[in-house]
């Protein structure tokens, strides 16, 4: 099926849903052509879903199955091109920003992204630590190499075509006069990867999740280094709360190294603070 016909097969289905009392979930595209809606099940019955398996899977923690198409079906919907940045908005303010290089890869062996549609009569088991599942869509990775767990967004609710976070939000960039390997610089590489998908830098993001981790303070400038490192290691070990949403991230998820360069960014971005307009 080409991925033209899908205003058919939307028509065809959205008939069906209605005869049989069911509500499909709907996925907002926002490109360079527009906006439009995409219907869970008009990508369920796409001619290029398939049931896969994921061995690892970066939410659950373990090994799950789904019926999902590959991503690339609906980014060619969207408009999206390697240069681009793709914007993956959670209904609950979780926002990733997935280069479109490794949103658009394809090939054996390699990372490619899927899109999971949970099934309407046979809901996703609920996440370890959240009250509910990752439905109804949820970006998954069969083959994982490379890929951090905060690229597989779930509860997705919209896509859209982005310029790179950097040129988007200047004031989340270093100074442009440090070295092109400093560790402030490529832990703005890592910030932008893990930690904007849910906090803001210098009132800068889209996602609602976390506080801005520069105003009015940094982190670095209330925690002590050994507390910083393992409120990230082990959240709930240094304070704890009701609505408390911040992952663990492990060795294996967040290196030793790009742990020292993320702290390097918070202390460079601390020092260059300027007071909010």
């Amino acid at each position: 099926m080409n991925a033209s016909l899908f205003p058919r097969l939307a028509i065809a289905l959205a008939c069906m849903l209605a005869a049989a009392g069911l509500q499909a979930a709907t996925l907002t595209l926002d490109g360079p052509g527009g906006q439009r809606q995409l219907d869970s099940e008009v990508l369920a019955h796409h001619a290029e879903a398939r049931d896969i398996a994921v061995p690892r899977d970066a939410s659950y923690h373990r090994a799950m199955r789904y019926r999902a198409v590959p991503l690339a079906v609906v980014l060619r919907e969207l408009g999206l091109t390697a240069t681009d940045t793709l914007e993956v908005v959670a209904t609950d303010g979780f926002v990733a920003q997935l280069p479109g290089a490794l949103a658009l890869q394809q090939g054996a062996g390699k990372p490619q992204p899927w899109l999971a549609i949970e099934p309407k009569d046979a809901p996703w088991p609920v996440l370890p630590d959240r009250p509910h599942g990752a439905g109804p869509m949820y970006i998954v990775w069969p083959v994982d190499q490379g890929v951090s767990s905060e690229q597989w967004p779930y509860a997705v609710a919209r896509l859209h075509v982005r310029e790179s976070p950097e040129r988007r939000w200047p004031e989340i960039a270093v100074a442009a006069s440090l070295p092109a390997d400093a560790p402030a610089r490529r832990g703005q590489a890592v910030f932008i990867v893990q930690c904007l998908t849910c906090h803001a830098m210098n009132g800068a993001g889209g996602a609602t999740m976390g506080p801005d981790l520069n105003r009015p303070m940094s982190p670095v400038e209330y925690f002590q280094p050994q507390a910083l490192r393992q409120l990230v290691r082990n959240t709930a070990s240094v304070r704890r709360w009701p609505a408390q949403a911040m992952p663990a991230f492990s060795a294996e998820q967040l290196s030793e190294a790009s742990l020292d360069d993320l702290i390097a960014y918070l202390q460079h971005m601390a020092g260059q603070r300027q007071p909010a307009r």
